[in-house]
């Protein structure tokens, strides 16, 4: 964010403030493991509509049930008419545009005359906040995007050990019936975070990870636990569970800039982008979500 601006009548700061988002989203989104871990930032956009474009193959592996040994097949009188590898699948990729959904924007203004303050390093200052800002704004998308795609809602009556017990049984059979592979991790609300904590299958004669002083638990029945404040959740909603990575989340900056006003002897601080999410259709199977009954 150094250098001197204040005889320049715009200054765009767009990489600086992808590369401050990118940071910020490794520390402070609640979702980001959902999305692969980080948030893939495009400085300078000039498309309106389609963020990037993916490579997607819908065509199942085969697999063959054993190698033909036949004389006549890929020799004799099935040369260059037969394979002993049994039928050629071709693979097939297609393109997907995928598209923005959403959009950000902020407007500030820093007046030389009564920002009491180094004019550069006010700069910095509010950048760095308004990348929280958007990333706390990212992360409540998120959620909302994980919500309305899972494929399946479970449902308890109540927090209570035995229910706590059969939910995470239910899941991980889920999980092990659909044959998912990859990192199972469940995003809980504080409530259902120390229900776990406070279970008595936790206790340090079953080797378990919970932390009851420092109320702390790491993996319960084969899934990374993830505290997230409530508001990060839809109403009626207890948990998210899916596989770490299937989806995707990305945002286009068109600017972030600073701009000489003439309402003020100071520059107006604006940035606008387009943000969105992404998942394959495929992956959508592995995100359930827990509610709880009557609400």
């Amino acid at each position: 964010m150094a250098g001197e601006n204040n005889n320049l009548a715009v200054r765009s700061y767009q990489k600086q403030f992808k590369e401050l988002l990118q940071a910020v989203y490794q520390k402070q989104a609640y979702f980001s493991e959902f999305f692969g871990g980080g948030l893939e930032a495009l400085d300078g956009v000039t498309h309106n509509k389609t963020a990037f474009s993916i490579k997607t193959s819908d065509i199942p592996v085969v697999i063959g049930t054993e190698y033909n040994k036949d004389p006549n097949v890929g020799f004799g009188t099935g040369t260059s008419k037969s394979t002993r590898f049994g039928e050629r699948q071709e693979i097939i990729y297609t393109d997907t545009d995928v598209p923005y959904t959403w959009e950000w924007v902020f407007h500030e203004g820093i007046d030389r005359h009564t920002v009491n303050n180094d004019f550069n390093a006010t700069i910095a200052d509010r950048s760095e906040l308004q990348a929280q800002a958007k990333v706390q704004m990212f992360d409540n998308k998120g959620g909302l995007f994980i919500s309305e795609i899972a494929d399946k809602a479970l449902e308890i009556a109540s927090i209570t050990n035995d229910s706590v017990l059969k939910l995470f049984n239910d899941l991980s059979n889920a999980y092990v019936n659909m044959e998912a592979v990859g990192t199972k991790i469940a995003w809980v609300k504080p409530e259902l975070y120390n229900a776990i904590v406070d279970h008595p299958i936790t206790t340090s004669a079953k080797r378990s990870g919970a932390n009851v002083d420092a109320n702390n638990i790491l993996m319960f029945k084969g899934f990374q636990i993830k505290e997230v404040p409530e508001t990060k959740f839809q109403t009626g909603e207890l948990a998210y569970t899916s596989i770490a990575g299937v989806g995707k989340q990305f945002t286009g900056i068109n600017t972030t800039r600073t701009i000489e006003s003439e309402d003020f002897d100071g520059v107006a601080f604006q940035g606008a982008g387009k943000a969105g999410e992404f998942i394959l259709p495929a992956n959508k199977k592995a995100v359930l979500k827990v509610t709880l009954l009557g609400e």
